[in-house]
Order: structure tokens, then C-alpha cells, then sequence
């Protein structure tokens, strides 16, 4: 049974990763509210080499319009703005000489739509890579069955699986759903 058990939880590992990767990557994405989260990509030329921006500047949100960028060395102020402008993020940063401020513009009906659909993208990789990790236990029980293991713990083995699949696509659909609301509240 300890073998069952074995790929059941390698599957159930796999599968909470899964979740949390959704996680991470629907933090991404843009609601309309100011994110830290949303200048993560920016790659600033500091010092010679691209530094990530939280490598070289403090992030945060002054209120739920506005990113506060403060960077350690005052000398990096232009180049950080130059790496937002050139990261394409639709964002127009204000250098005041000690910090840049971000005003998050609000969504538009269109670009709201648009999100919605990136999120529900992400929810379908989601799905996808979690019905990867119950094929591969599958085909890991099965193997077990050759081994010599009995077929009603196979079975079982199997069910289970079904219903940590279930569970976990289940868990992905709540996800989607509150970041769809998220981004259509104006």
C-alpha cells in the first residue's frame, strides 16, 4: 500500500504546486488596482548588468491607484523609469527626483475583457498541467499492478487520483472565477 501512497502524494505535491504557480501568475495580472507584483518583470540596467527593479528600488502602493518606487541609490531614478517605459506595461512613471510615482490608469471595458480572458488561459494551463500529473499516476499505478501489486488497490489507487484531480481543478475554477471578479469591478 506504501507504494500507492507514494504516488498519491507525489501527485498530490505536484498538483498543489500547480496551484500555487496559478497563484503567482494571476497576481500578474493587472485589476486595476496598483500591484508591486505588476513590475516584477522589469529589468532595470544597473551597474552594468540587468538587475530585476526589486534589486535596486523599494516597491509599494500608496493608495489603490499609486505605485511608490524609491530607489537605494538616487542615481538610479532614470534608469528605472526608462525600464518601465521600455517594458511596455502601459504605465507612465513620474520621476520627482527622489521617488517615481506610478498612477495606475482605470481599465477600460475592452481591456477589462481582455484580462479576463488571460486569466482564464492561465486557469486552462492550470487544468491541463494538473490532468498531466493524474496521467502520470495513473501510468505509476499501473506499472505497480505489473509489479505485482493487487488490482483493487490499483483501483483505488486510481479513484483516489480521480478525486485529487477533481479537487484540484476544482480549486482552479475558484481561482479563475474571483480574479474574473477582481477585474470586471469597476
Amino acid at each position: 500500500m506504501s507504494d500507492v501512497k507514494t504516488v498519491l502524494d507525489n501527485a498530490k505535491s505536484a498538483m498543489e504546486k500547480a496551484i500555487s504557480h496559478l497563484e503567482v501568475e494571476l497576481q500578474k495580472v493587472r485589476a486595476g488596482k496598483a500591484n508591486p507584483v505588476m513590475l516584477e518583470n522589469v529589468m532595470v540596467d544597473a551597474y552594468g548588468s540587468k538587475m530585476p527593479i526589486n534589486g535596486v528600488a523599494s516597491v509599494n502602493t500608496q493608495d489603490s491607484r499609486t505605485l511608490i518606487i524609491q530607489p537605494w541609490d538616487k542615481s538610479m531614478l532614470t534608469p528605472i523609469e526608462k525600464a518601465i517605459q521600455a517594458a511596455n506595461l502601459g504605465l507612465n512613471p513620474q520621476n520627482d527626483g527622489v521617488i517615481i510615482r506610478i498612477a495606475v490608469p482605470p481599465l477600460t471595458e475592452e481591456r477589462r475583457k481582455e484580462l479576463t480572458k488571460s486569466a482564464k488561459s492561465l486557469g486552462e494551463d492550470a487544468k491541463v498541467g494538473i490532468r498531466n500529473i493524474r496521467k502520470e499516476a495513473m501510468e505509476n499505478l499501473k506499472k505497480l499492478q505489473k509489479g505485482g501489486l493487487p488490482e483493487d488497490m490499483v483501483k483505488d489507487g486510481e479513484t483516489k487520483a480521480q478525486t485529487l484531480t477533481d479537487a484540484h481543478v476544482s480549486k482552479v475554477d475558484k481561482h479563475i472565477e474571483q480574479k474574473e471578479k477582481e477585474i470586471m469591478t469597476v
